[in-house]
């Protein structure tokens, strides 16, 4: 544990490493409590107004991944640099391996309105020097001397924030150890955000959801809660995920199709054995990893909707620190991975069809988390059917109290075009009231994109035109772009005046990355 100098209630400074957790949640909470005032002053272009991005993605994963694809998520925070059209904001932006220039200068010429080396000057990037796959917040509060200098970079702590993308102990820690308020919901709060508590939840404030069990951990008790679930009503299929699972990874499939009748004498042994047949989203798991998973953190089992049509819907939305819940878009979200339930990618404003019922019930649950203390921004994501007659039905599934994968392409919008999303009528408007659409992905992925460098991803860009294009408002915008030559991979948000605009423009930067690559890989040529 670090040991960074940090001012708390009960003495005088103290190091971290000296406080207990209660000591800890005393000095966050009495920060926590300057954070209205923060978010007020930030409103008024004050001098010295000062945010920290601690980007890190602090989740449970099978995997541990590799360093290339955990710093390609931190830097999928950089959309915030959209932030300095502000003009006395400043910025300290902490990665865990340096920010290529290129794609640092490639975002401040996004920027509307505002000199980029104006923008720039405002902005701090550091990088710890640490490449490994582990958590950007653990790697910084083992280096104390490094907060030491974060914190010597705040002009006004009383005019400063931490921005992380999701909150855990570890980042708590960093805000006491910075004296800075933390944009994001209590650590405390995190068990209202695993399925377990996503279910219950839903359950008390009545929101309809899919029948199930949750706060599970073994493989017996996986067994009797889906033969329970077969004595209420005949179903195909059900889904096990694990409490903290992200984008669908901790989710498995498991087929009851062909099972003995419910109450059969065979039924349970023949449960257990389609559980340990199940299907994960995550290929190549073994069951035993999945069920120490399941023993350590817990999960759920819930049936698998289904119908005529199916969408995965999502709404986002945020508890400001005044207490005020705010719907900010609906998003449909594009899935997929062995048996689609991947997140892949996003389409943005979700079907007017269903949109403004789900928007109603996620409201419903956002006033409930907001009473109980939740700040920052979270989703609810739904299952939406359609039945033979035409009608929609939704049923929320997840709760995610952090910045998820449809927060960047639509903050990248907002920033870019100074619009809003207009509740009633289900779309984003600008501020001359023009319609906006997009759709957006994390995973355009070839291993033929590794042909392509980062210049080479610009020059494409300025060659194609597909930059983002201010006096229409219309362009493409990419991000993660620094693991495109190790992995093949980069992300990218369209946005177009229409949802087939939108489409078509996706559709030409794929198409034309994925040419520029093959072209790339059939000129190379041995020189002799």
């Amino acid at each position: 544990m670090s040991s960074v100098g940090a001012t708390n209630t009960l003495s005088g400074p103290f190091n971290l490493s000296e406080l207990s957790e209660p000591q800890r949640y005393e000095i966050f909470d009495r920060l926590q409590r300057n954070m209205p005032r923060v978010w007020e002053a930030m409103r008024l272009n004050v001098e010295n107004e000062s945010v920290v991005v601690i980007p890190s993605v602090t989740l449970d994963r099978l995997g541990d991944g590799s360093g290339s694809m955990t710093q390609a998520f931190e830097e999928r925070f950089l959309f915030l640099l959209l932030l300095l059209r502000e003009p006395r904001l400043r910025m300290i932006y902490v990665t865990s391996t340096p920010v290529a220039p290129a794609i640092v200068e490639y975002y401040l010429a996004l920027l509307p309105g505002v000199i980029p080396s104006h923008a720039r000057a405002r902005l701090t990037l550091i990088s710890v020097g640490d490449g490994t796959a582990r958590p950007l917040s653990q790697k910084l509060l083992e280096r104390p001397r490094f907060l030491r200098r974060i914190a010597t970079l705040i002009p006004d702590p009383s005019l400063c924030h931490l921005i992380p993308y999701n909150t855990t102990e570890l980042e708590r820690d960093i805000a006491v150890t910075l004296g800075i308020p933390m944009y994001g919901a209590d650590p405390r709060l995190v068990h209202l955000g695993t399925k377990t508590g996503s279910r219950r939840l839903f359950a008390e404030v009545g929101v309809p959801h899919p029948l199930g069990h949750e706060d599970l951990h073994t493989l017996d008790e996986l067994a009797n809660a889906v033969v329970l679930m077969r004595g209420q009503r005949a179903m195909a299929e059900v889904i096990v995920k694990l409490n903290e699972g992200v984008s669908g990874q901790g989710n498995a499939l498991v087929d009851l199709r062909g099972l003995p009748a419910p109450g059969d004498a065979n039924e349970r042994d023949q449960t257990v054995k389609r559980l340990e047949q199940m299907q994960f989203e995550r290929a190549n798991t073994p069951l035993n990893t999945y069920l120490d998973k399941l023993a350590e953190r817990g999960g759920i089992v819930e049936e698998r909707i289904d119908g005529v049509e199916m969408r995965s819907p999502s709404v986002q939305l945020r508890a400001t620190p005044t207490g005020q819940v705010e719907l900010l878009s609906t998003h449909d979200q594009i899935l997929g991975g062995p048996s689609g339930q991947s997140y892949m990618g996003c389409r943005f404003p979700a079907d007017f069809a269903y949109a403004p019922a789900i928007s109603a019930e996620a409201k419903v649950i956002g006033e409930r988390l907001a009473s109980q203390g939740v700040i920052g921004r979270f989703a609810v994501d739904f299952v939406s059917v359609r039945d033979t007659k035409g009608a929609w039905t939704s049923y929320a599934i997840e709760l995610n109290l952090r910045k998820g994968g449809t927060t960047h392409p639509f903050l990248t919008l907002q920033f870019l075009t100074d619009g809003r999303y207009d509740a009633p009528s289900g779309l984003f408007l600008t501020a001359e009231g023009r319609e906006k659409h997009l759709v957006a992905t994390d995973h355009l992925k070839s291993d033929q994109l590794k042909a392509l460098s980062i210049d080479d991803l610009f020059d494409i860009v300025a060659r194609h035109h597909l930059h983002f294009d201010h006096a229409r408002q219309v362009g493409v915008v990419f991000h993660m772009i620094s693991c495109l030559t190790e992995t093949g991979r980069v992300g990218l948000t369209a946005v177009g005046n229409t949802a087939a605009e939108a489409e078509a423009l996706y559709q030409r930067a794929e198409r034309t990355l994925l040419d520029e690559a093959r072209t790339a890989l059939e000129q190379s040529v041995v020189h002799t």
